[in-house]
């Protein structure tokens, strides 16, 4: 006989999932489906499974916490193609961490699947349809396997239509399971029946609410039994009525879950949220579904025809559009809205006398609008660039009339060259820049990322520019800055040169930049300055008083600078090593990883890392400062900030959905002692396999105050004691293929948040890693439950400082780390010659556990340690002062 006591189900991929009194509803993902989907089934028969496994991503992406494969058609050989996809699934982590649903009509193709599936699978499905013999057998070979089942409410003489039938069914099929096979009763589901109702025919309305209370009785009176349905069904009659189907499906689960239905097959994007069905829509449904009135169905079909379309049509305000062509256009500029440019465009080119009288004319006087509103502060750096998107896809739609007649040509303002410098690949910000310049009428150059001097030269003289913009992020763009300026000089140019990216500074450039160049060269620290800037530099009658002014405004700031920097006082490298922070070794707990050696990581769903985004600096990046989630409601930059986060939810959405972008990282934990005071020895079984230098700091500090040095955190080799150090590096692959696809499209805003957010992962991935190396592969922390907010205010034990971050400037080190674990060659991470990560959106770094680590700036050091630490390397003292040259005492 059957028990009474509560017992759960628990399924399994790689990770598990019970069923209980608290889980939410389960949604079976059926996209994996031949029979569900077109595609899939496509893609089957052309064998291209690598493009299926796609699928199964992204249901997993989507929310589903089960996947149903089925693989019966007559054109494909089902039982192959099931065991070749489950087995491709099997080394997918990200997808194999769900449960699988086995789903096939043969018993070979689920037997066959029984085989291969990893972790604790569901069946789907078997039936009394052709006897109880059959029946018993089935259920008896998938309780060898393991596994849970789906029972149809199905028998000899046809499928359950009705309440009654329901509850026979699956009285009888519980009885024969749990009495009979001894099949675990919790490892039972039954699917019964969803029928479409409003279809006219008077047997068909109670389909819906026979299958609530036939839900009802099974989940009272069936211990343990799990019930589950296809959702879609119920809606079969309103094809076509989208806001009328996704209604229907909202208020069937909610009466269906009510009653105990906790598992089904319903497309997330056909639900409306029940709160959120208009009064009307949801009585009429209700009056359906639950079958409250004769002539439910005819109302319900009287109001569908009243609210066909979709939400976004009846809640966008059109009536702009109501007013003349040029306010049309400007409003259509200033809002950044391009649904209608094209043909309020057309309409302008045939009421002008000339194609190119749009661009000067209607075009110009809203982009006017936009400049005097980002000027005044009226308008930010977001909305800027959304309104380029809309100017470039007209003047695109321009272009053909304007080339048919070669006497026409657009008069640019300004010709600016763009490049980040050699060895670099950061230009989000030059990118940014770019789009403000292009809004004001200044044709753009733009000659990409690791652009070599000579190259920027040739190109500035063969297109003539007026200016060239250099970008820079990494230390040694400040360098090819300063020979790129000397060049220039040697050359006899009179261009005027502007300098931006995030290590630039007016320092920088008013010390080691402007003093190599006798024409103008001003920095530009952020995009809004931009056109002031080109405007004064490149204005006949005023430019020459601007440059006289820069170059002594330059000259002032060096010379206070430069006296500034002569102040401060350095002890020798000898004595910052007597001040070294000290350890006592004798008593302090060193933790050996769990897992020693190299791991990559190929296979992580980027949902796991949105948790840990720090989204502050991606505001930032678009010139709007503040703090998040603060920011969203800041006085001033609030409303922006809430539109562009919004839009960066909604790309992060398509983003997971498609795999757009790819993390892949690696990381490796080692034996490790200090050596040679400054020396990190890194050692597998005792041998020695490579060595990181370290910087000691030597600003003269008050006494008991130490000298850090990052070796200062790891055992020395005299302690007699074997410590741990870890190396890794993370890489967000895809994002610059989809900024392309984006330009391609005319689309800088999306081109440009597409880098934004993947330079957020890649960050967001080495906050995750960290963890995962804290608790899981080192273990030196066993319980840590720190919110997102501490994560980024680094409240964790133990650090990650990176080569060419304070702590550690050289980029050198990098080297070290990739030659260490292999990293190029195992996630495709590489290095450019000026020690640059590509692609971009990457970080590296190393990995020490002392609770008493922390992070530190190095800050300016001596010629002494300038030779010391080039000896310690085994190269020339001018190399490590080229990588170095930031934080010189004597610079």
């Amino acid at each position: 006989m059957s028990s009474n006591q509560k017992k759960y189900m628990k399924l399994s991929g790689l990770e598990p999932l019970v069923l209980n009194e608290n889980s939410n509803f389960i949604n079976v993902g059926e996209r994996t489906n031949v029979a569900g989907s077109r595609k899939f089934l496509r893609l089957i028969k052309e064998e291209k499974f690598d493009e299926a496994l796609d699928i199964a991503r992204h249901q997993v992406d989507g929310g589903a916490q089960i996947i149903d494969i089925n693989m019966d058609d007559g054109l494909i050989d089902g039982k192959e193609s099931m065991v070749r996809f489950l087995n491709l699934i099997a080394a997918e982590p990200d997808i194999c961490r769900v449960p699988i649903m086995i789903d096939s009509s043969k018993w070979e193709i689920i037997e066959a699947g029984l085989q291969v599936v990893q972790g604790k699978s569901v069946v789907n499905s078997i039936s009394l349809k052709e006897g109880e013999e059959k029946f018993i057998w089935e259920a008896t070979q998938i309780k060898r396997y393991g596994a849970a089942v789906i029972v149809m409410a199905f028998d000899e003489v046809g499928q359950a239509d009705n309440y009654e039938r329901r509850i026979e069914i699956s009285k009888r099929s519980y009885d024969v399971l749990v009495n009979k096979v001894g099949f675990p009763s919790e490892d039972i589901i039954f699917d019964l029946n969803i029928f479409p109702v409003a279809t006219g025919m008077d047997e068909h309305r109670r389909n819906a609410i026979d299958f609530i209370e036939a839900t009802r009785w099974v989940r009272e009176n069936l211990p343990n039994a799990s019930v589950s349905g296809g959702v879609s069904n119920v809606s079969f009659s309103f094809r076509g009525n989208n806001i009328v189907r996704e209604a229907m499906h909202s208020v069937f689960l909610y009466y269906a879950i009510k009653a105990g239905m906790n598992m089904g097959i319903v497309n997330p994007t056909m639900l409306e949220v029940y709160d959120d069905i208009p009064k009307d829509l949801l009585e009429h449904v209700e009056d359906v579904i639950l079958d409250r009135r004769d002539d439910a169905t005819e109302r319900l079909l009287d109001l569908a025809e009243t609210v066909k379309g979709t939400k976004a049509e009846k809640t966008v305000d059109l009536s702009w559009r109501e007013n003349p062509l040029q306010q049309r256009i400007t409003h259509a500029l200033v809002k950044g809205i391009d649904a209608y440019i094209l043909e309020d465009i057309e309409q302008a080119r045939q009421e002008a006398e000339k194609p190119i009288d749009v661009i000067e004319g209607h075009l110009m006087i809203g982009m006017n609008v936009v400049g005097d509103l980002f000027g005044e502060g009226k308008m930010f750096l977001p909305q800027v660039v959304k309104s380029a998107r809309v100017m470039k896809k007209a003047v695109a739609y321009l272009n053909p009339y304007i080339e048919a007649d070669k006497s026409e040509e657009q008069k640019a303002i300004g010709k600016v060259l763009m490049a980040t410098v050699k060895g670099d690949v950061h230009d989000i910000g030059k990118n940014i820049v770019s789009v403000v310049l292009g809004c004001n009428n200044y044709e753009i150059v733009d000659l990409g990322v690791m652009v070599p001097p000579e190259k920027i030269i040739e190109t500035a003289k063969k297109e003539n520019v007026d200016a060239i913009g250099l970008s820079g992020l990494i230390t040694p763009s400040l360098d090819e800055m300063v020979y790129l300026a000397k060049e220039m000089e040697r050359e006899n140019m009179n261009i005027p040169l502007l300098i931006g990216g995030a290590t630039t500074s007016k320092a920088h450039t008013a010390v080691k930049i402007d003093t190599q160049y006798k024409n103008a060269v001003v920095h530009v620290n952020d995009a809004s300055r931009a056109v002031t800037v080109v405007g004064d530099l490149l204005n006949k009658q005023t430019a020459n008083a601007y440059v006289a002014k820069l170059k002594e405004d330059y000259d002032a700031f060096r010379t206070k600078f430069l006296k500034r920097g002569k102040e401060k006082s350095y002890i020798t490298l000898e004595e910052a090593r007597k001040r070294k922070f000290k350890i006592d070794w004798e008593s302090a707990e060193i933790v050996k990883p769990k897992e020693l050696g190299i791991q990559r990581l190929k296979q992580l769903s980027l949902k796991e890392l949105l948790p840990y985004i720090d989204w502050s600096p991606f505001f930032r990046s678009w010139d709007l400062h503040g703090k998040y989630p603060n920011i969203l409601k800041d006085d001033v930059v609030g409303e922006e900030a809430s539109r562009l986060y919004d839009d960066a939810q909604a790309m992060i959405k398509e983003i997971v959905a498609k795999q757009l972008l790819k993390p892949k990282a690696v990381f490796g934990l080692f034996e490790a002692n200090s050596i040679n005071e400054d020396d990190i020895s890194i050692k597998k079984k005792g041998k020695e396999i490579a060595v990181f230098r370290t910087l000691r700091q030597q600003l003269k500090k008050r006494e008991g105050i130490p000298n850090i040095a990052l070796a200062d955190f790891i055992a020395p080799e005299s302690s007699g004691k074997t410590d741990y150090m870890g190396a890794f590096c993370v890489g967000i692959f895809g994002a610059q293929e989809l900024a392309d696809h984006y330009k391609q499209q005319e689309d800088d805003y999306n081109a440009i948040m597409a880098q934004a957010i993947a330079d957020r992962f890649a960050e967001a991935f080495a906050e995750y890693l960290h963890k995962q190396i804290r608790a899981k592969h080192w273990g030196y922390v066993q319980e840590e439950s720190l919110s997102n907010e501490e994560l980024i205010k680094e409240a964790y034990k133990g650090i990650r400082p990176a080569p060419g971050y304070p702590a550690c400037p050289d980029h050198l080190e990098k080297e070290t780390i990739w030659e260490l674990l292999d990293v190029e060659e195992l996630i495709g991470v590489s290095l450019t010659e000026s020690l640059a990560m590509w692609p971009a959106a990457a970080v590296s770094g190393y990995y020490f556990a002392n609770p008493e680590s922390k992070y530190f700036g190095l800050g300016k050091i001596t010629d002494d340690q300038i030779t010391d630490y080039a000896s310690r390397k085994g190269i020339k003292k001018d190399i490590a002062r080229k990588w170095l040259h930031p934080n010189l005492a004597s610079e």
